[in-house]
């Protein structure tokens, strides 16, 4: 049978890993030369997978990234499939979590370094990205009225060039939660989110009229007036008080139309990229995302922690199993204090039901991928390096600068709509990239064919910055991300 040196068909991360993962169809009797060691691949091993470097006995761990991703269910031979036949998760120690350990102080470049991208600059110093109006739906009741009052502007940009279109946020709850409850205080601080946010240069609210989620107590709550002028709140319109669905879409649809000629006057204007916060989300995963994409888009949050911007991780059911790897980057101990906290708070949630267990999707697992703590540990890449600075609730606002966490679920649109997301993609193998080319605004896949993760990382942040200045991503060409506004219902509907 043929014999390779092991870096040709397969990927080591660690020198002290237990299992290497095949970058190409391994077939059994394949001689892979593993240094002075020799490994004769015992079954057929698909792209992706994991092939055993080590005999690893039942119930003793086995390592990848240098970490434990699993405890092994049977013994494994050196050359063995290693997968859910042979692999499960299990208690991992409890003296892991070491705060402040791996903190790094962040070279920041200085000032005359500074880069810019064209930004639009709100009235109160905020920095956007892109000039929208938004009609947004307070309670599902009043969703199909905001999508009404949408479609009366479709063609907004023939008379209004500098608007990039009026939006309808809109969403399944608002009503049948408890007052003030953790669901309603989330689904507030969400739409708050995307009323306030810098890319938003105008809103109204629309309601139903007899909702747990009042749109004026939201208002007042959030602090969703103009800052800076308590005077100038946005408008609301309650289908009920209007008189009805045809009359609240006349009466939206005038208050829209009022909002369009200021909205039209903002212009592009450059902007240091200190002002740009990149937020960062997993897709479908599979073992060749830790290696590729996500330490790359790890570079490029570090590069723009450097320049004195923020990147943010969320998704804190797919860091179980890694969180110890971002508490020994916790700036302070309250810092990780508020990781542990919604970590535990997940535990919780999960209990009886082995969700945080059982994390790896159909998808994941064959691309690869066995266990939750293994996709965790190729998730945090994507976080880069520097110093965590702060941890955030589901939809709270961002306010701190560098490298931050925000609690949200693995579930991608529920994940995205709070941290207010943008749309590129990031593919993370080649093939992918060919068949979904549409789809895909960067091949990461390279990495694997020998291009280094920095080269990589420098285009996704070039990438970033250009779509920041208003080049159009594969995903706002293909018109997607307004339906998958979908805000996290954590509770029981009542």
């Amino acid at each position: 049978m043929a014999t390779y040196a092991l870096g040709e068909k397969a990927v080591l991360l660690r020198s002290e890993d237990d299992v290497a993962v095949a970058k190409a169809e391994l077939a059994a009797g394949t001689i892979l030369e593993d240094g002075g060691t020799r490994i004769e691949v015992r079954q057929d091993i698909k792209p992706g997978h994991k092939v055993a470097r080590h005999a690893v006995a039942t119930g003793a761990p086995v390592r990848r990234y240098g970490q434990v991703i699993g405890f092994a269910t049977r013994d494994i031979a050196v050359g063995d499939h290693v997968h859910t036949q042979n692999l499960g998760i299990g208690e991992l120690t409890a003296d892991r979590y070491e705060i402040g350990v791996d903190v790094r102080p962040v070279d920041f470049y200085p000032p005359e370094r500074m880069r810019s991208f064209d930004g639009f600059k709100r009235e109160d110093g905020r920095v956007g990205t892109r000039n929208y109006v938004a009609v947004i739906s307070g309670v599902n009741c009043s969703a199909s009225v905001s999508q009404f009052v949408k479609d009366r502007f479709r063609d907004v940009q023939r008379d209004y060039p500098n608007i990039d279109g009026v939006l309808a946020v809109t969403h399944k709850s608002g009503c049948g939660t408890k007052l003030f409850g953790e669901d309603h205080l989330a689904l507030q601080r969400v739409l708050a989110g995307y009323a306030k946010h810098p890319n938003v240069a105008a809103y109204i609210l629309i309601g139903l009229g007899c909702e747990t989620n009042q749109a004026a107590v939201m208002v007042d709550r959030q602090r969703m007036a103009a800052p800076g002028h308590p005077e100038r709140k946005p408008t609301i319109i309650n289908i009920q008080d209007a008189g009805g669905i045809r009359k609240t879409v006349e009466r939206a649809s005038q208050e829209v139309a009022k909002l369009l000629p200021a909205a039209n006057d903002a212009r592009r204007s450059p902007q240091p990229i200190s002002e740009l916060v990149l937020a960062t989300n997993c897709g479908g995963s599979d073992a060749n995302s830790g290696m590729t994409a996500n330490p790359a888009l790890g570079w490029a949050v570090d590069e723009l922690v450097r320049y004195g911007g923020t990147g943010v991780l969320a998704e804190t059911p797919e860091i179980y199993g890694a969180e110890h790897l971002l508490i020994r980057r916790a700036v302070n101990e309250g810092v990780a204090k508020k990781l542990i906290d919604r970590y535990r708070w997940w535990e919780w949630y999960c209990r009886g039901i082995e969700a945080m267990d059982n994390n790896p999707a159909p998808g994941n697992k064959a691309g690869g991928i066995t266990t939750v703590f293994e996709k965790s540990l190729g998730g945090v890449t994507k976080g880069g390096t520097t110093p965590m600075m702060d941890v955030f609730l589901y939809g709270e606002p961002i306010t701190t600068r560098g490298f931050v966490f925000m609690d949200t679920p693995g579930h991608d649109p529920v994940s995205i709509t709070g941290l207010v997301a943008g749309g590129c993609k990031l593919a993370t193998n080649s093939l992918m990239y060919r068949h979904m080319a549409e789809d895909m605004d960067i091949n990461c896949g390279v990495v694997l064919e020998g291009t280094p993760i920095a080269t990589v990382g420098r285009q996704i942040f070039e990438e970033v910055i250009a779509v920041a200045s208003g080049k159009r991503s594969k995903s706002e060409l293909s018109g997607v991300g307004e339906e998958e506004f979908a805000p996290w219902i954590i509770g029981p509907v009542m």
